[in-house]
C-alpha cells in the first residue's frame, strides 16, 4: 500500500488494520510496492468490483458489513466462473483516516478473507474528497481451460438458480423506509434477515466445483435476475422461457408478492442478490443438485434454454408472459 496519500499516520494504520490481514508470503507484509502470486498448472480468474458510498452502501451502515461486502461481490463472480480464490488487491479512498472506521472495517474484512481463504496480497489507500469508495481486485484459479463462461448455454438446458432472489432489494427498501418498511413494521425477524441480505452478500463459493463440473455456463446475479439471465443468453445466442412462479423467494419475499406489497419486477430486476445463474444440460441438473445438496447450498430449476435470439420469457402460473418496466438495476 502507498504510504503517503493520506496522513503522517498511515504507515501505522496499515500496520495495525492491514498487515495481520496480509497472510500469503508473496504479500511481503505489505512493505513491499508490489506483491506476487506463486504460479501454477492452473488457470488464473482475475475479477474486481468496486463499492462507492451512497451507491452500493449508506453512509451510517456498519463498517464491517461495508468490508465483508467489497470483498463478496468479487468472490460471487468467482464462484460462477468455478475458481477457488487465491487472493486480493484493496484500493480504499477515503476523506480521513478515522480509527473508528478503520478497526471494524479491517476485522470484517479479514474474518471474510479468513472464511474464504482469500488473503490480501497488497494495494493502494488514497485520500478523496467525496464518498468513500472500496475497490478490490481479486483472484481465483482453476484447472487449464475449465472457467466457466457465460456464453456455452444450449437449447434444452435447464435455467438453475442458487439461494433466493429478490431479498437484497427488499431490504434496500426498508433501508430507505419505502412500502416494503411499512409492511413489515412488526416483524424484527424479517426486517433483519432482508436488510443482512442487502449489506452482506453470501456469495457461493461452496457452489464452485459444482458449476465447474456441470455447467455449460454461468454468472452471478447481481443487477438482478432478468438483466443477468439477459445478459447469459445474449452471450450464448440463445434465450430462455422462465416459470416466475419457480423462482426460489424466502418467506419474507413471497408473503410481501403474495399480498402484493411488491410485484414480480422488484423481485427479479432489482439487484444485489449475488447467487449463482447457470444452464445445466438436462442429463446433469440431477448431479448438480446433489452436489449442491453436499455443499449445504439450495438451488431451483426455473426455467430452459430455447433458440432463437429474443429476450427471455418469464411467464406466470397460467403460463401468461409477464412484462417487466426494467430488467437490472442500472449504475448509470
Amino acid at each position: 500500500m502507498d504510504e503517503t496519500k493520506l496522513t503522517s499516520g498511515e504507515d501505522a494504520l496499515i500496520a495495525r488494520y492491514f498487515q495481520p490481514l496480509a497472510t500469503d508470503p508473496g504479500a511481503f507484509n505489505l512493505v513491499d510496492d508490489a506483491a506476487i502470486l506463486k504460479p501454477s498448472a492452473d488457470d488464473l480468474v482475475l475479477k474486481t468490483d468496486a463499492i462507492v458510498e451512497g451507491v452500493h452502501f449508506f453512509p451510517d451502515d456498519p463498517p464491517d458489513t461495508v468490508a465483508r461486502k467489497a470483498l463478496r461481490v468479487n468472490l460471487s463472480d468467482l464462484a460462477s466462473k468455478g475458481a477457488i480464490p487465491a487472493g486480493f488487491l484493496l484500493t480504499l479512498a477515503l476523506r480521513s483516516a478515522d480509527d473508528a472506521w478503520l478497526a471494524p472495517f479491517a476485522r470484517g474484512l479479514g474474518e471474510d478473507a479468513a472464511r474464504y481463504g482469500c488473503p490480501l496480497l497488497g494495494g493502494d489507500t488514497v485520500s478523496t474528497p467525496g464518498p468513500k469508495m472500496i475497490s478490490i481486485a481479486a483472484f481465483g484459479r482453476v484447472p487449464p481451460g475449465r472457467m466457466v463462461h457465460r456464453s456455452g448455454a444450449k437449447p434444452g438446458d435447464r435455467i438453475v438458480v442458487s439461494g433466493t432472489i429478490g431479498d437484497a432489494a427488499l431490504g434496500l427498501d426498508i433501508l430507505k423506509g419505502g412500502a416494503v418498511a411499512k409492511a413489515l413494521a412488526g416483524d424484527v425477524a424479517a426486517r433483519e434477515m432482508l436488510v443482512g441480505r442487502y449489506r452482506v452478500p453470501q456469495p457461493r463459493n461452496a457452489l464452485a466445483q459444482a458449476v465447474r463440473d456441470h455447467a455449460s455456463a454461468a454468472m452471478d446475479v447481481s443487477d438482478g435476475l432478468a438483466g443477468d439471465l439477459a445478459k447469459l443468453c445474449a452471450a450464448s445466442a440463445v434465450s430462455a422461457v422462465i416459470d416466475a412462479p419457480g423462482i426460489p423467494l424466502s418467506a419474507p419475499a413471497a408473503a410481501l408478492l403474495a399480498r402484493g406489497t411488491v410485484g414480480i419486477g422488484t423481485i427479479v430486476a432489482g439487484g444485489d442478490d449475488y447467487e449463482i445463474l447457470c444452464a445445466i444440460p438436462e442429463n446433469r441438473v440431477e448431479a448438480f443438485a446433489a452436489a449442491a445438496g453436499q455443499a449445504g447450498v439450495a438451488v431451483a430449476s426455473i426455467g430452459t434454454v430455447i433458440a432463437g435470439p429474443s429476450a427471455p420469457k418469464f411467464l406466470d402460473a397460467q403460463g401468461r408472459e409477464i412484462t417487466l418496466k426494467h430488467l437490472s438495476y442500472s449504475h448509470f
